[in-house]
């Protein structure tokens, strides 16, 4: 079968109440118009065209790593007229599917139900039945069950509005069929736009079957038109990859508490606590624990780490066996080898650190390589920031930081070398030595606090 797919994204989305264009709004992190064009991806279409309109440059632009063709609606005059913009670039002996930039959660086994659904020169439509159909064009039936018509809900009488099954609005047929049957349209009705839904009537009037088939779960149709449906959707579609984790075996402490915005790959015995978000790519090793709170943006974690709560972690890679927190930030450019210890209150900024080595308490670390064993006391700062540029802190293996130590970049502590609690390094210190600037330890004999005068 050759197929294009055809989204139709036009839609100003003006209950959105927002400036950027309804179909850019995010489920799990990614646009929903990029939801709906990697499902039809997944189909292996020979062309897939997006129709657009209000905000175009703006969609465009967001999306323009994907593989589509963009075709410009200019006046918004209905669905019917959106998918005739598509039709020149369309042949006659494709199949077309017809989609929606505001429907994210369409299931791609669903599609291939619809799309076999068209085979043998019939239209294969997707209806649902909903408790509630209100708004929705309803599915007309004639008395063999057979489907003779829709009727959009603000044209449908008193009786039709009972009708409890719906158009969603996706169809597959010939493209042929669809350009005869769209250059047909008319826009007598209520709206004064040129409904797609009215190619179905014409299908039946030219003795074409209208083939049904059905979804596995309602929100695999059900569109967004303003931030509470918004929200809905993102709450069932995290609930879906959390399904899908179980399965693979992590655990999760509660379901309903676990984000993710992206990508997420994860290894054997895996444990998650509540209120993790995982954004863009991020892949994590056998035998993690993740702690609750946590936020991980693009980072690798490897077997065995250990990441406590309230820690972020960005762009950065954790080796094995490493134990992360609680309330650390590890920041960009970050790589730490196996078994580092990163305490509490501890900032890591474009750092690599090496083996063995920890930092566990009330530190900053940034612009600076720290090799094998080393042990970097509580309070300690890497002074890399001059007001101007940033500079090197180079701390080679075996080396022991006292507490509140401040190292003045560029520098370089060799290996072995020990740095005395307090001191503030500006000079390179030598291998194997002690290394330390204190002021002389004073006692004032008979010196007195001040003490506050009392009130008369």
């Amino acid at each position: 079968m050759k197929l294009s797919v055809v989204i139709l994204a036009a839609g100003q989305g003006t209950r959105m109440r927002s400036k950027l264009p309804k179909v850019l709004h995010t489920i799990g992190g990614q646009p929903m118009l990029a939801h709906v064009i990697r499902t039809a991806q997944s189909l292996a279409p020979d062309a897939m065209h997006v129709v657009y309109g209000h905000g175009g440059e703006q969609v465009r632009a967001a999306l323009s790593e994907l593989p589509v063709q963009w075709v410009q609606q200019q006046q918004q005059l209905g669905t019917g007229h959106a998918v005739a913009q598509a039709l020149p670039d369309i042949a006659a002996e494709q199949t077309v599917l017809v989609l929606y930039g505001d429907v994210p959660l369409t299931r791609a086994d669903t599609l291939q139900r619809l799309l076999a659904a068209a085979e043998g020169g019939a239209l294969g439509l997707l209806t649902a039945h909903l408790d509630d159909p209100t708004g929705y064009g309803r599915i007309i039936r004639d008395a063999q069950g057979d489907v003779i018509a829709i009727v959009e809900h603000k044209d449908a009488s008193d009786a039709q509005r009972r009708i409890n099954e719906i158009n969603t609005g996706m169809l597959a047929v010939s493209g042929a069929r669809l350009r005869q049957w769209v250059a047909g349209l008319d826009n007598k009705n209520s709206q004064g736009e040129f409904y797609l839904t009215d190619v179905i009537a014409m299908a039946v009037r030219d003795g074409v079957a209208v083939n049904t088939v059905h979804p596995s779960a309602i929100a695999e149709i059900m569109g967004i038109n303003n931030k509470s449906q918004l929200a809905e959707l993102e709450r069932i579609h995290q609930l879906q990859q959390a399904e899908a984790l179980m399965t693979q075996g992590v655990t999760l402490r509660d379901p309903a508490r676990f984000d993710v915005r992206g990508e997420l790959s994860v290894g054997r015995d895996v444990v998650i606590d509540v209120n993790v978000v995982c954004e863009g790519k991020v892949v994590i090793g056998d035998d993690v624990s993740i702690g609750p709170n946590c936020y991980l943006r693009d980072v690798s974690i490897a077997d065995g780490v250990i990441v406590q709560a309230n820690c972020v972690i960005e762009e950065a890679g954790i080796g094995a066996g490493s134990r992360i927190g609680p309330f650390a930030r590890i920041r960009p450019g970050t790589v730490l080898a196996d078994d580092v210890h990163v305490g509490n209150f501890v900032e890591i900024k474009k750092a690599e650190i090496g083996q063995g080595s920890k930092v566990n308490h009330l530190s900053y670390v940034g612009d600076a390589t720290i090799g094998k064993r080393v042990n970097v006391g509580a309070g300690t700062i890497t002074c890399n920031y001059d007001g101007a540029n940033k500079h090197q802190t180079v701390i080679e293996d075996d080396v022991f930081v006292g507490s509140d130590t401040q190292l003045i970049a560029p520098v370089t502590v060799g290996a072995g070398a020990t740095i005395g609690a307090g001191s503030t390094i500006s000079k390179d210190a030598p291998p194997g030595e002690l290394t330390l600037s204190r002021a002389p330890q004073q006692t004032r004999k008979g010196w007195k606090r001040p003490v506050k005068k009392k009130k008369a």
